[in-house]
């Protein structure tokens, strides 16, 4: 099987020779050596440290990163070209890579030289993996109502409160930290809180639908100190960092729902060539026909809006935070449509752990609720309609 090009065009994007080349090194990493892991990293639950080694060992995960810090500076689009592939395979393992653009693009955008110089070199390499903690029990898409307070004592910041639903819990070597330092003014501000640091914990890991190969918990913050170094862009300006961030990265969750389409349109395919009934493959009634067209029509279509509103972020357009909204909001539910469908396809067969169908419908309904949830891309389009 053959999975599907995407080369681009000409025009709204184009995707350079050699970025093509890397990626159909990600493709073929990830065909080869994690699809052969995906049913088992589901399986166990287990963070696939294999599968990071791997990515890390072929610079992919220097992919968010410019190349003074030891990153390729190969911009967004090539970054979710290289997820996309790995969410074909596991959507898991393509947490990994998302994660590392996560973790790290508040420190990018809006961090001190100290800072940058201090961690994302280390994140490059892949020695470090980082977290965003953003989300609270009560603030999920309401930042507003976050209650994790941040207290300034002499040149440090004291941080109390507890976070929910923070990818890479356990796994992060630090933490980007959102926390209320001015309560009568809504005002909240960026922190850098390293793993070992004294009062902070994780209280407890989340069992999960699906993306169970990367763990999902709830830090927990109890006079935990640090320093004025930690600070992420300006005091009181850490809902600036938050939105700047997720301007940007919510195209790793469309990325993924676009390999998780595609992923499950492949292999939709594959079956209804082999699968045999009322005495010829089903590829050739036309019920299953009219399923795979319409799978495979959206799939490329969620890719063409992603792959433009990637350019747009790399070139710095105007629009460009629309169009990443529209990106994430229509590959995610096209996603979630397609793996719906392809458990038709498969019929009985799709139900079971045996085929790949069902990890695939489960993995993607997180796309469309986390990195923004859809009804949140929805009021951003629109507010941006009526400017």
């Amino acid at each position: 099987m053959t999975p599907t090009d995407t080369t681009a065009g000409s025009g709204v994007y184009e995707v350079p020779e050699e970025l093509r080349d890397f990626r159909d090194l990600v493709r073929r990493l990830a065909q080869e050596q994690i699809a052969p892991r995906a049913a088992e990293i589901d399986e166990k639950g287990e963070y696939p440290w294999d599968v990071r080694e791997l990515l890390a060992s072929h610079d992919i995960l220097g992919l968010p990163f410019p190349s003074e810090y030891g990153g390729t500076g190969t911009g967004t689009l090539m970054q979710q070209i290289a997820v996309e592939e790995i969410a074909k395979a596991c959507a898991s393992s393509a947490l990994i890579l998302m994660v590392q653009e996560l973790g790290t693009l508040p420190i990018q955008l809006f961090g001190s030289d100290e800072l940058k110089e201090r961690l994302l070199p280390k994140c490059a390499s892949g020695e470090w993996s980082p977290a965003f903690a953003l989300s609270e029990p009560e603030a999920g898409s309401d930042p507003a109502a976050m209650r994790t307070t941040a207290v300034e004592d002499g040149d440090e910041w004291v941080l109390n409160g507890s976070k929910n639903w923070i990818t890479n819990s356990t796994i992060a070597d630090f933490y980007v930290v959102f926390a209320v330092t001015d309560r009568e003014n809504r005002r909240i501000t960026a922190f850098v809180v390293e793993k070992d640091r004294p009062g902070f914990s994780i209280a407890n890991l989340e069992h999960k639908l699906g993306i169970k190969g990367s763990p999902t918990g709830s830090p927990v913050f109890e006079d935990v100190r640090v320093p004025e170094s930690n600070v992420i862009g300006e005091v009181g300006r850490g809902l600036s960092v938050a939105l700047g961030t997720l301007e940007r990265t919510r195209l790793g969750a469309a990325a993924q729902a676009v390999g998780i389409a595609q992923g499950a349109t492949d292999y939709a395919v594959q079956y209804a060539k082999e699968r045999v009934a009322f005495g010829k493959p089903i590829i050739d009634l036309q019920g299953i026909q009219f399923k795979l067209a319409d799978m495979a029509t959206r799939t490329a279509a969620a890719r063409e809006l992603l792959y433009t509103a990637c350019a747009k972020i790399d070139r710095g357009d105007p629009d460009k935070a629309q169009y990443s909204s529209m990106a994430k909001l229509f590959a995610s539910d096209t996603a979630m449509d397609v793996t719906v469908e392809g458990v038709q396809v498969l019929g009985g067969y799709g139900y079971v752990k045996e085929y790949p169908l069902e990890r695939m419908m489960r993995d993607a309904k997180i796309t469309q609720i986390y990195e923004g949830t859809n009804e949140i891309q929805r009021v951003v389009i629109a507010r941006s309609l009526s400017r």
